[in-house]
């Protein structure tokens, strides 16, 4: 694959031709700092999946999968395979994760990958499912990914709603329903569309990390100011 470098300056010498209008932005359509995870991560992961009530690991799962399952989960991801995202707070909290699970090639030549999400129950409402299904999108279209399929119980309503609405198909039979959605193959746009995605949201992460530091040291002055003030050392203020 060429460069980030070579690819910012194709770009930049042959614009891409004008694209066929798209529908509206979705209202308060906002960018969301999306980063790739990696092995290091695992414990974060498998802490935010137990963070997930009953219900939600229900319908995540497509079980009622209980902590033990959650662990078993999290160790089987090969991280040399598939793809996984998160979404961090300010406080370094992973609050949304999804998983890009890549398939072996089908007898025609053809390559699949299955995308799950979750969100915890404080962060939704923010239409973090869906950025992570746009960037998942991305990054498999990017990998020669041609269909993304979505298994999920049928009462998983938000999720089959951001399927549907990206134009998959999606088959119900009984409880159970399968959505499938064909991508079109990268192209430069999408290539530089995901170094740049993914460089900002790195970026983001690393001044989050400082902002931590920082308020860890203004907490400790303070906490050291106020045993200070309380020996009589220090006058107050």
């Amino acid at each position: 694959m060429p460069s980030s470098d070579s690819l910012l300056q194709r770009l930049a010498d042959h614009p891409p031709e004008p694209a066929a209008p798209e529908p509206p932005s979705r209202e308060g359509f906002r960018w969301v700092p999306i980063r790739s995870l990696a092995e290091r991560h695992r414990d974060r992961i498998e802490a935010h999946l137990k963070q997930l009530g009953e219900h939600d690991r229900y319908l995540r799962f497509g079980y009622a999968a209980n902590d033990e399952h959650i662990a078993r989960y999290v160790g089987r991801i090969d991280f040399a395979r598939d793809e996984v995202f998160g979404i961090f707070n300010r406080r370094l909290a992973l609050i949304a994760m999804a998983h890009l699970a890549h398939m072996d090639n089908d007898a025609s030549g053809h390559r699949a990958a299955e995308f799950g999400v979750s969100v915890l129950p404080t962060a939704r409402g923010r239409g973090y499912g869906g950025r992570l299904f746009d960037h998942a999108v991305l990054h498999a279209r990017n990998r020669g990914v041609d269909t993304l399929v979505i298994h999920a119980l049928s009462e998983n309503t938000a999720m089959l709603r951001i399927a549907r609405n990206a134009g998959a198909t999606v088959e119900r039979e009984g409880s159970e329903s399968e959505a499938r959605l064909k991508l079109p193959p990268d192209d430069l746009v999408s290539r530089v569309g995901q170094i740049v995605e993914d460089r900002a949201a790195e970026l983001d992460y690393q001044l989050k990390v400082q902002a931590r530091r920082v308020d860890g040291l203004l907490d400790a002055i303070s906490e050291v100011k106020d045993r200070l003030r309380g020996s009589g050392n220090v006058a107050s203020e």
